[in-house]
């Protein structure tokens, strides 16, 4: 059952590259260089693991190059002061642009518990329903229904809605999902004459792309700009897939959900998906969009928005609520452009299709199972890595910012930011005072969050330490007030069958009706023609649920 689950699953490898994803290469290595191995003593509570291996993607900060060496040690002796023994953390962090692929090709090579094979890994709520049927994962829901931060609770529907019919559950959300809001850069709003209050629906939205590629927004003379950037027209392989490009798909969904009477149809046949991909075909005709959307990543689709060079950028990225508000801000400033961005209220067409923007999924962590009938070495994995990951104090406090010392402190300390510039920007701090330090990898930036956002954590910080920005507080206020939750994401066993096959096609055509190569019908129909007949299969089995 396994193995053919794998070799299904294993096509998936390509979706990424096929799908115009970026980011050809991969840190597939450990960070530390090692392995885990895990004792062999009966019994979940006398279980002692040694170490753990850990799969993540880019949503942990904490990378190499920003102090991932000293979380982990830091995290090390807090599981050993914990549990009266030590465990290794080897984090094996992958490029996040094919990061679905890559957990498809390491997920094929050994065993769970083997030493080598992840012990646990990030999963997207789309991943999940790939993954949750194929045995590679444990039911974690004695574990989670019993565990230490139950008391604690916030929002403990995340997680209860994430059960399966009939009880189990395969993924972790430590956090609520969040989405993504519009951003525009207000100095080339300013340069073109329009108030953003003015953009209401998809005909100003549209006027103001155009005058973004046409009126010289950079005052450089010269043309070269682009209305909008994003990771792909549409990002298909994971939920919620419209998310990057709202204003263009509007009441288009090109996957299988529940439509408001309660039946799954498939978003992809439907003539909202035509309307849409004619849209985006209009947008890359008329040269609002940028042609390098897609092939790009979220990396470079953000780089590009941010660079010093804004000759060829855009005046609208959407991206991701609340934290990455400042991020932006502060890669702009560091990268001396003006820095000040609007966050664009969602338009009629989005209002009156979903209600705003889309709340995804939120992503989830998840354990495998190696099968052996004993649930010890699973169980210990949950309480060591999951259930301190919410003890609302120290573990929690290295999850949500990071390293002490490095990430940030309770010491005195005085810093500046962008020295010798306008931006400069001076934090003093007194003894005892939480305050986050300027980023290891950036001295011009404050640092911001490791994994958990603090914001969205279903289970809070209880030692008080909490240190948001006002653009993060506003950012995510903003988006509470604007979003609705995305589609649940759908579940059968056809559907694991075909649907990185389907995912690599409609890509493939989405693209083409884009670039003009093939009308949004033919994509549709061909669409139809390929998997017609599998799309009614899961139809059918999804109804029947």
């Amino acid at each position: 059952m396994k193995k053919k689950a794998i070799s299904l699953l294993l096509s998936a490898a390509m979706v990424g590259v096929l799908a115009g994803c970026a980011g050809t290469g991969t840190e597939t290595e450990p960070a530390n260089g090692g392995s885990s191995q895990t004792g062999q003593t009966e019994g979940g509570s006398d279980y002692q693991l040694t170490q753990i291996n850990l799969v993540f993607d880019g949503t942990l900060t904490a990378t190499v190059d920003a102090g991932q060496a000293e979380f982990v040690d830091q995290w090390e002796k807090a599981i050993e002061e914990k549990f009266g023994y030590h465990v290794d953390l080897n984090i094996t962090q992958l490029d996040h642009s094919d990061y679905s692929g890559t957990v498809s090709r390491l997920l094929t090579t050994g065993e769970a518990g083997d030493g080598e094979y992840p012990d646990a890994l990030i999963m997207s709520a789309t991943m999940l329903r790939q993954y949750q049927t194929t045995g590679l994962l444990w039911d974690m829901a004695n574990a989670y229904d019993n565990a230490e931060f139950q008391s604690r609770l916030t929002l403990d529907k995340i997680n209860e809605n994430l059960k399966t019919s009939s009880g189990a559950l395969y993924g972790f959300a430590p956090t609520y999902g969040n989405g993504c809001v519009t951003y525009v850069k207000k100095a080339w709003l300013d340069a073109v004459g329009i108030d953003a209050a003015s953009v209401t629906d998809f005909d100003s939205y549209y006027n103001m792309l155009q005058a973004f590629t046409n009126d010289d927004p950079d005052g450089n003379g010269s043309a070269g700009t682009y209305g909008v950037i994003a990771a792909g027209y549409g990002k298909l392989d994971e939920a919620p897939y419209i998310n990057y490009m709202p204003e263009f798909w509007q009441d288009a969904y090109p996957s299988f959900y529940q439509n408001s009477e309660g039946v799954w149809v498939d978003g992809f046949t439907e003539q909202a998906t035509i309307d849409a991909l004619a849209r985006l075909n209009k947008g890359y005709t008329d040269g609002v969009i940028d042609p390098d959307t897609e092939e790009a990543g979220t990396k470079q689709a953000r780089e590009k928005w941010f660079s010093n060079d804004q000759s060829t950028s855009s005046g609208v990225f959407t991206y991701w609520a609340g934290t990455w508000y400042q991020t932006l801000t502060d890669k702009l400033i560091g990268n001396e452009v003006d820095s000040e961005l609007v966050e664009l209220a969602p338009i009629k067409e989005i209002k009156d299709s979903w209600g705003g923007y889309l709340n995804r999924e939120a992503p989830v962590l998840t354990i495998t199972d190696d099968g052996d009938g004993d649930s010890a070495r699973e169980q210990a994995i949950f309480d060591i890595l999951f259930d301190t990951m919410l003890d609302g104090d120290t573990v929690q406090t290295l999850w949500t910012y990071g390293a002490e010392g490095v990430h940030w402190s309770t010491e005195a300390e005085t810093f500046t930011t962008n020295a010798g510039t306008d931006d400069a920007k001076e934090y003093s701090y007194e003894a005892g005072q939480f305050h986050l330090k300027q980023s290891p990898n950036d001295e011009n930036t404050v640092w911001k969050k490791n994994f958990l956002d603090a914001n969205l954590v279903i289970a809070p910080l209880t030692n008080g330490y909490a240190d948001n920005t006002d653009l993060v507080v506003e950012g995510n206020q903003f988006f509470t007030e604007n979003c609705v939750d995305a589609p649940a994401a759908a579940s059968s066993e056809t559907l694991t069958n075909y649907e990185a096959d389907m995912v690599t096609d409609k890509t493939t055509w989405m693209n083409q009706a884009v670039v003009g190569e093939i009308t949004p019908e033919q994509a549709v129909q061909n669409y139809i023609d390929k998997y017609g007949d599998a799309s009614a299969a899961i139809l059918e089995e999804l109804n029947a649920q």
